[in-house]
């Protein structure tokens, strides 16, 4: 039973409580402790109460509600050729952002230097201090372990495994916990605090240059024993086929579906590209080429679908990254439910994500204020 201010805190932060009233019902606590603990959570900024509009007994009822704007969180969200740098609130809103071209296949140190500047940088325009930061978090293109936070054997991160990410931004950040996740780890997390928190289950398929899968399970991100669930772009779809993977192998899924692998296709044609990014730049243009190709590869991505939803039987998989546009959703569509196992798709919800490039960032969010706003968190600094 909830019985500190930070359980009572988690209750309003997840909507299980808007009341004073909510919070008596779902707790069973005395009206005085309630008082107590509210009037702790109030003093500290946590919560901010006003009225709801609706009177009872001629009274107005009080609404409680988490203060999103008692801090700030930073987040940066890197992709093989760039990384996107914002400044949120507590909800997930972008308050200020930046983005900068950096390859990954640069280097740890050399990569995290540029962040770490044009994050520094950033503060300082919108006149924000590290103390004003309740924490800071950055996603990355590849496996990342749940316990050390440092990115796990990633394949396309050649130099990063191990690498002591966190550790090098604190340098510039001092006193901010820094917190690191899988880019589409973060999304499916951010598309799910957006508009699926009642879903039990959700899958986003991450489709830019390379391909990836996060899950969320239960309103946690589930990222398996050492970063690698979701790893779906390195599943062999095509054992026979010359085309090589980042990896090393050879006929791995983001060998053949991947934005790398439909912009060399496209490059073929006469349409110079060399990422996801481009052949999303593509389709919103309209390109035909870009279209069929996109589709097709929707297509074998689609077949390694069919095997997660059959597995997981998620009630939501979304569509996201650069490439997530109609013809994608078309192809993935098309096989995964003639593939799939019927009863596993009955209750399937599948669409495009609606958070776009956003998605990250608010998942970043998101998993920031979970880890310094949770109920044990919260107990032991107001105790």
């Amino acid at each position: 039973m909830p019985t500190g201010p930070g359980d009572i805190l988690d209750l309003i932060r997840h909507g299980r409580a808007t009341t004073r009233g909510d919070v008596l019902e779902v707790t069973g606590l005395s009206r005085m402790t309630v008082a107590q603990r509210l009037d702790a959570l109030l003093g500290a900024g946590m919560v901010v109460e006003g009225e709801t509009g609706q009177a009872t007994g001629g009274r107005r009822r009080r609404s409680l509600s988490f203060n999103t704007s008692q801090s700030r969180v930073l987040a940066a969200a890197v992709d093989t050729t760039h990384t996107r740098i914002a400044i949120t609130d507590l909800g997930g809103a972008v308050l200020a952002d930046t983005e900068i071209d950096v390859t990954v296949e640069a280097g740890p140190s050399e990569v995290l230097d540029r962040i770490s500047s044009s994050m520094v940088a950033l503060l300082d325009k919108q006149d924000v201090t590290p103390g004003d930061l309740c924490g800071a978090g950055l996603s990355l293109p590849g496996p990342v372990d749940p316990v050390s936070g440092r990115p796990s054997q990633p394949p396309i991160l050649p130099g990063w495994d191990a690498y002591p990410v966190a550790e090098h931004l604190q340098a510039d950040l001092p006193g901010v916990p820094v917190l690191t996740a899988n880019d589409a780890d973060a999304a499916a997390l951010g598309e799910y605090a957006a508009g699926h928190a009642g879903a039990r289950s959700l899958c986003l398929v991450k489709v830019a240059t390379g391909i990836g899968t996060g899950i969320v399970i239960d309103g946690r991100s589930y990222s398996g024993a050492d970063g690698g669930a979701g790893d779906i772009g390195h599943v062999r779809v095509s054992p026979n086929s010359e085309a090589l993977c980042q990896c090393g192998m050879q006929g791995c899924l983001a060998a053949v579906a991947s934005g790398r692998a439909v912009a060399r296709e496209l490059t073929a044609l006469g349409h110079p590209v060399s990422s996801g990014r481009d052949v999303g730049e593509l389709l919103a243009a309209g390109n035909a080429d870009a279209a069929r190709l996109t589709q097709q590869a929707g297509r074998r991505i689609g077949e390694v679908m069919a095997t997660v939803v059959c597995l997981l039987n998620p009630e939501v998989v979304l569509i996201g990254g650069a490439m997530a546009s109609a013809p994608l959703l078309a192809g993935i569509r098309e096989t995964l439910y003639r593939i799939a196992l019927p009863r596993a798709t009955r209750h399937l919800a599948l669409q495009l994500g609606s958070l776009g490039e956003d998605a990250a960032v608010v998942g970043l969010t998101r998993m920031v204020v979970d880890h310094e706003f949770s109920a044990e968190a919260v107990n032991a600094k107001l105790r």
